[in-house]
């Protein structure tokens, strides 16, 4: 590796050769990241439903997913005559690019990152808004009614639930002092769910609730609306939906690490494994989640947020508040 960063440095400069390097390092590993977890996903609703998954291409079904992804590649891409075409090819770009930047902020083991800032968290929260205005722009643009409606189902899904979590994370930042993931992982001489348990219960609801997943679904309620907001979407373009939704569930599961678990702290492994393993627990919860609780309807879901999440998350966020200063 190194090697070949001088040899891009010597080529296109060391900035650069840095950030190409880093860019072909990530989407490599959010690529595994995506059919591992598509391939999990199976095999735990499979096991909850006492039944094997997938289990005829490769050992255990492990190749499915490949399977099903050159698949994809060799579908036709069409798009709608009435559709807004530039903003309906633009959705499927843009709801990656976020959570791709994003995923360079985790800090993944002794203090690295591979773009650390000290107001990461700010950084995440905003470029994580962004990931609701490609998908309202999918919905709108496809001229279809289903898909629209499945659009604005998420932008209102997306304000309800990101106030509980970024409540839950202010608890967070209120007893480490800083907004910079790093120090909120150094100053964890113990892991702050067993500080925070509320703080941690309402953070990992609400973003079970941003991830569009079961029993919050609701954009894409095939139920209700075929597909959502990706109803008139095809192959690859299909594809990149799905891809932004398992590397979303990544990215926030390992800021729930950063956060409430620790991080990268933990005996004898190294670091960047810990907080993989850390990540994949979270996302392992969800999954038992969406195979175990029925979709809420609609108002449930706005409800289940305002009337219930934020009050709670206000109130930890107060009673945290007073420890602190009483402390201090």
């Amino acid at each position: 590796m190194g090697a070949l960063t001088r040899l891009l440095a010597g080529l296109v400069g060391d900035t650069a050769a840095r950030t190409v390097l880093g860019v072909v390092f990530i989407m490599g590993f959010l690529t595994f990241n995506v059919l591992f977890l598509i391939w999990l996903e199976r095999k735990v609703a499979g096991h909850i439903q006492r039944r094997l998954g997938p289990m005829e291409v490769g050992p255990h079904g492990s190749l499915q997913t490949l399977a099903d992804m050159l698949k994809l590649l060799s579908k036709e891409l069409f798009t709608p005559l009435a559709a807004d075409r530039y903003t309906y090819l633009l959705a499927p770009i843009l709801i990656f690019m976020p959570t791709l930047c994003v995923t360079s902020l985790i800090p993944v083991g002794d203090a690295v990152a591979f773009a650390e800032m000290p107001y990461g968290l700010i950084v995440i929260t905003a470029l994580s808004g962004l990931t609701v205005i490609s998908i309202f722009m999918a919905g709108w643009s496809s001229n279809n009614k289903y898909a629209v409606l499945g659009g604005l189902r998420s932008v209102a899904q997306e304000v309800a639930y990101e106030i509980p979590v970024l409540l839950s994370a202010l608890s967070v930042v209120l007893i480490a002092q800083s907004l910079d993931l790093t120090q909120i992982v150094d100053r964890q001489s113990l892991p702050y769910i067993l500080v925070e348990p509320l703080a941690a219960l309402v953070f990992f609801i609400g973003i079970t609730a941003e991830t569009n997943r079961a029993p919050f679904d609701i954009p894409e309620a095939e139920s209700e609306l075929v597909g959502g907001f990706h109803t008139e979407y095809s192959g690859m373009r299909f594809a990149m939906f799905f891809f932004a939704e398992y590397t979303n569930m990544l990215v926030l599961g390992a800021l729930g690490a950063t956060l409430f678990l620790g991080g990268w702290k933990g005996p004898l492994l190294p670091g960047w494994l810990w907080i993989i393993v850390k990540a994949y627990a979270v996302i392992l919860l969800m999954m038992w989640a969406r195979w175990t609780f029925p979709r809420l309807r609609f108002d449930q879901l706005m409800s289940f947020a305002w009337k219930l999440l934020i009050p709670l998350a206000l109130v930890n966020l107060v009673v945290t508040a007073l420890v602190v200063g009483f402390v201090a």
